[in-house]
C-alpha cells in the first residue's frame, strides 16, 4: 500500500504529516482558484479569508507537490485523518492524473485523490465563487484567523510557485493587488500579525478510499 499524496496550496511549503518521499508535478485540466472560504485556519466565521479550490480548465496545468506515504495501513490511516481534518472545508474527492513531464501525456502516477469543492453556494456554504481582483485582494489582505493571516497564505504560495520555477500570473497579480491595498492602509491597524512584503514586489461529487498507488490531492 503506497499513498501518494498531492498538495497545490500550503501543502506545497507545509505539508504538516510524516512522508516518504516528495516529487515535484502537476495536474491537467484543472486550475487554482481563491474560491472557497476558510473560516477557521486563516479567517473567521465573521471575516473568511479565500483560499484555495481547484476549477476545471480544458489545457490547464496545477503544479505543485506530491508526498508519498509508505508503512502500511496504519500510517495512511494517520495520514488521511489529518489530512480530513485540515480539508474540512472540502466537500469533493475526484480522482485525477499526475504528471512530472509537461511534454509526456502519460502519467507518472495514476489515481490522485484531489479535495474539490462543490461550486454551488447553495450546496456548499464555503463557496464563494469568483469575485473582482479588487475585492479578493481587499479580503485577503484583512481576513485572519487561528492559523494566520490569509495575506501570508497568499504570499508563501507565490514565493513556493517562484521557488519551483512555475509562477502563475494569476497568483503574482493577486499578490501584487494585495501589496497595492496594504499600502493604502499605511499605519492602519491590519486584523493579525505583521507580514513580511518584499518578495516579487518588484512584479507589478464522490466520495472515495484510497486505495494501494492511490495519490491524494489537497490544500488548506
Amino acid at each position: 500500500m503506497v499513498l501518494w499524496v498531492f498538495g497545490y496550496g500550503s501543502l506545497v511549503w507545509n505539508p504538516g504529516f510524516d512522508f516518504d518521499e516528495k516529487m515535484m508535478g502537476f495536474i491537467r485540466d484543472y486550475r487554482r482558484v481563491f474560491d472557497l472560504a476558510c473560516i477557521d485556519h486563516r479567517g473567521t466565521p465573521e471575516n473568511p479569508a479565500r483560499t484555495l479550490t481547484l476549477e476545471p480548465k480544458e489545457g490547464s496545468i496545477c503544479w505543485g507537490a506530491a508526498y508519498c506515504i509508505r508503512g502500511g495501513p496504519e500510517k495512511e490511516k494517520e495520514a488521511m485523518e489529518y489530512l480530513e481534518r485540515r480539508e474540512c472545508e472540502y466537500d469533493q474527492k475526484t480522482i485525477v492524473d499526475f504528471y512530472k513531464d509537461e511534454g509526456s501525456m502519460e502519467p507518472t502516477l495514476t489515481g490522485v485523490l484531489v479535495f474539490t469543492s462543490t461550486p454551488d453556494k447553495l450546496l456548499n456554504k464555503y463557496y464563494l465563487g469568483p469575485a473582482p481582483l479588487e475585492q479578493m485582494a481587499s479580503q485577503i489582505a484583512t481576513a485572519s484567523g487561528p492559523c494566520g493571516n490569509n495575506r501570508d497564505y497568499l504570499f508563501r504560495l507565490e514565493k513556493a510557485l517562484f521557488d519551483i520555477g512555475h509562477e502563475e500570473d494569476m497568483v503574482i497579480e493577486l499578490a501584487n493587488e494585495v501589496r497595492n491595498v496594504l499600502g493604502k492602509v499605511g499605519k492602519k491597524k491590519l486584523i493579525g500579525p505583521t507580514t513580511h512584503l518584499p518578495f516579487m514586489s518588484f512584479i507589478s461529487g464522490v466520495q472515495v478510499h484510497p486505495l494501494a498507488e492511490a495519490a491524494v490531492a489537497i490544500d488548506s
